[in-house]
């Protein structure tokens, strides 16, 4: 527990989200003990973890947010 991000964390940079999803996936944490520690919705945690799922650490750069939803989108239908 002590690795993960501080509960205080206000600046999600790529390593620290990849952390967090980690932790759930892993176990460490439940989705709703991660949302509590760190003041996300259950909805910006799902979508870090769908990033994840579909394009690896590069699906949680913020600046590539507008192209990666864009390709699921097509992905998807």
């Amino acid at each position: 527990m002590e690795t993960l991000p501080s509960p205080k964390t206000r600046r999600w940079v790529v390593r620290r989200k990849a952390e967090v999803v980690a932790a759930v996936k892993g176990g460490l944490l439940t989705l709703d003990e991660a949302c509590k520690r760190y003041g996300l919705s259950i909805e910006e945690f799902t979508s870090w973890q769908r990033a994840v799922d579909r394009a690896g650490l590069a699906g949680l750069r913020v600046t590539r947010t507008q192209h990666y939803r864009a390709l699921f989108e097509r992905q998807d239908s």
